[in-house]
């Protein structure tokens, strides 16, 4: 978990933590929420398993709404 708070950390020096909100905000954002499990992405992170994460990035990001929210995203850390 230290690994997503510096993450976060991170983020927030350089300002981009409310164009995140912003995007996680987004009908794309709204949309890939509930199609998301939270708890088993919760699960995989807590023990490590890079493999799950890695499944559920990739079922994510091959959506059209991922692969916007990921283009978003992209542009967003450009700035």
């Amino acid at each position: 978990m230290q690994n997503f708070e510096s993450i976060g950390r991170e983020l927030q020096r350089r300002g981009k933590t409310e164009g995140i909100k912003h995007l996680a905000e987004s009908e794309d954002g709204k949309k890939l929420g509930r199609m998301i499990d939270a708890k088993a992405i919760e699960n995989a992170a807590r023990s490590g398993n890079s493999d799950a994460l890695r499944s559920i990035l990739g079922s994510v990001l091959g959506t059209e709404e991922g692969k916007r929210l990921a283009e978003s995203v992209r542009r967003l850390m450009q700035d």
